[in-house]
């Protein structure tokens, strides 16, 4: 019997903007590289796993606000949060030191010019370029939206938190064509659409956030809306009925359904 694999902490961000006639909200979204091992070709959210340097940004408390009260892993899922949304869309939510206000767009478009692909290539650490730059981690941004761990038995297993945050005012976000090879600002209605049409290749959880975060018809209302509210965590459980496959989720996890029909067995 196989030895069951053990999921990998990682986190990811529901970037939110108000589209410009307001009439529904938007969020970045990026189409994984067709030779990434995981989720290749998918449209997904920005985010990744959480690494030691995460940790190691911890010990400095000076380079991060909000994270009052909070734990080490919950800081770590945070802290990993923005250093992957950063890494991957260029978007830094940081505010200068002895700020109120978010970095400025054009600020961040420096930091991201002069270190964004050596902090990709590992060149240089997330801790450096805070300190280099003055910047202070906005942890008090990030509301938590979804906890999903991917099922057992899968060979490739994350404990992924999901978070919401409006995106900071003109900073609009580029993928960096080598784990993504595209990126947009989309309604949630136009890419379950797309998902629907073959347009995109939309992964289960996604799906199911993506249904979720239509409901709410603007930024504001979605923050608000799960601020403070108990997060359920998910761990999809397989089924095989009639050869079929279906997918079961918690009822209480606030989704659009509990038992999921996901194709037929290959």
């Amino acid at each position: 019997m196989a030895e069951a694999v053990a999921p990998r902490p990682a986190s990811t961000i529901l970037l939110l903007r108000d589209s410009t006639d307001a009439k529904e909200i938007e969020v970045f979204m990026m189409v994984r590289h067709y030779e990434i091992d995981f989720n290749s070709g998918a449209l997904v959210f920005p985010g990744g796993s959480v690494d030691k340097g995460d940790k190691e940004i911890i010990a400095k408390s000076e380079l991060y606000s909000g994270g009052e009260g909070l734990d080490e892993a919950t800081l770590s899922f945070r802290i990993a949060a923005i250093r992957e949304t950063f890494e991957e869309s260029g978007i830094l939510l940081a505010r200068p030191k002895g700020s109120q206000a978010l970095v400025d767009a054009k600020r961040a478009s420096e930091i991201e010019a002069a270190h964004r692909a050596d902090l990709c290539d590992g060149k240089i650490s997330f801790l450096k370029v805070l300190s280099d730059n003055g910047m202070v981690l906005a942890l008090d941004e990030l509301v938590p939206y979804a906890h999903w761990i991917t099922p057992e038995g899968m060979p490739k297993r994350f404990d992924t938190w999901f978070f919401l945050a409006a995106a900071p005012p003109e900073q609009v976000g580029a993928h960096d064509g080598k784990e993504s090879t595209d990126s947009i600002w989309i309604s949630p209605r136009e890419a379950l659409e797309g998902g629907e049409s073959g347009r995109f290749k939309l992964p289960f959880p996604t799906t199911r956030n993506l249904i979720r975060l239509g409901k709410q018809a603007s930024v504001k209302a979605a923050l608000d809306d799960s601020r403070g509210k108990s997060v359920v965590t998910v761990t999809p459980v397989m089924t095989r009925n009639n050869g079929g496959r279906q997918l079961r989720i918690p009822l209480e996890a606030g989704y659009d359904g509990e038992v999921f029909e996901v194709g037929s067995v290959g």
